[in-house]
């Protein structure tokens, strides 16, 4: 659902530019809250897979296919204000080094693909964590059916944002009933993936998914046969350092974003994603101008002077990886120290105050 440049106005797009610039500022307030010594790298990780399954375009409908979007899985992770940092760290990547959605477009983008998919997925998340019975299995259904929502909330918000600036003179019920069927069923594969992610870092370190914190798992011990709950003395005992360590995690997460952007990408659907796919129907796509970063070594998600099709696309993509990855980490590690250096400073203020 990357939006080209040409497609919304600019007036539309510097409003959306500003809504954008609003939500990143208010989520890199949040974001402190979110984030700590060990989810600070993990945030970075998490753009960087979620970067690299945006390769992995899946069909959908006959000559059409789709994409995550990742809002709700970036949310239920690392918590809704990292999560919309987290995608839009992705979305300045592709746009910057693969001319992957305008870049005066990129207000629209992040309000889409950002904002909006959190909001609308972590908003069901916890309402339907409200009602389900406490579990994991009640996480991964809550994660299934908020991505699932998800994505066609995107799709409402573009047709709202062409409705105010489009610039063809498509009309907006066709726009509407077009963008919103297609990605009803992107939101199947959203969902998908979306869930069994979450119920794969669930089944390993239930700790570090921020929407499943508050979980309690009594913890059983085996006795003559039989699994009984353990003594609360026991329950309540202090995990090892090394088993709280995320350094497992991280690698093996980080090895499978690389290996599905460097070698699985090249079998991704060549179908054009929901969004092109109605924007050459209805001729959204008259007034679409080419990417400013067409020009890019990178640009198309390929590698320039590298003939072959597949080492360019694998090279791309773990090029990607490796970018988003240290620039989100980076970003993430900034946002906790600063955390850190203002818990430092109440605590330092605390007694003069007395």
């Amino acid at each position: 659902m990357h939006v080209p440049d040409g497609f919304i106005n600019a007036p539309v797009s510097v409003a959306a530019g500003a809504v954008a610039a609003t939500a990143v500022a208010v989520s890199l307030r949040g974001a402190r809250r979110e984030l700590d010594e060990r989810t600070a790298p993990l945030a970075g990780l998490v753009a960087a897979f979620i970067f690299a399954v945006q390769m992995l375009n899946f069909p959908v409908a006959a000559g059409t296919s789709g994409h995550l979007l990742g809002g709700a899985l970036a949310a239920i992770l690392v918590g809704p204000c990292t999560g919309v940092l987290c995608v839009s760290v992705v979305l300045l990547m592709q746009g910057i080094l693969f001319a992957d959605g305008g870049l005066t477009a990129l207000g629209v983008n992040i309000t889409n693909m950002a904002v909006v998919t959190v909001v609308v997925a972590y908003a069901v998340f916890r309402g339907l964590l409200k009602v389900l019975p406490a579990g994991r299995r009640s996480v991964t259904v809550a994660a299934f059916a908020g991505a699932l929502l998800s994505v066609p909330g995107a799709a409402v918000m573009f047709t709202l944002f062409y409705a105010l600036g489009g610039t063809t003179d498509v009309p907006i019920g066709k726009v509407f009933t077009a963008m919103t069927g297609v990605h009803v069923l992107i939101g199947i594969g959203e969902a998908v993936i979306t869930a069994a992610t979450v119920g794969a870092v669930i089944a390993v370190r239930p700790d570090l998914v921020h929407g499943a914190h508050g979980l309690a798992v009594p913890l059983k011990l085996r006795v003559d046969g039989r699994l009984v709950d353990a003594p609360a003395a026991a329950a309540a005992a202090p995990v090892p350092a090394a088993a709280r360590s995320t350094r497992p995690l991280w690698i093996s997460g980080l090895v499978t974003a690389l290996v599905l952007a460097g070698f699985v990408s090249y079998y991704a659907s060549s179908s054009p994603d929901g969004l092109e796919k109605v924007a050459a129907d209805q001729g959204i796509d008259a007034k679409a101008r080419e990417h400013a970063a067409a020009g890019s070594p990178l640009a198309d998600y390929s590698v320039k002077d590298v003939s072959d099709a597949r080492l360019s696309g694998g090279l791309a993509g773990i090029i990607g990886v490796g970018g988003t990855v240290l620039v989100g980490t980076g970003i993430f590690w900034a946002v906790r120290r600063r955390r850190a250096e203002d818990l430092t400073a109440t605590a330092t203020a605390a007694p003069s105050a007395h």
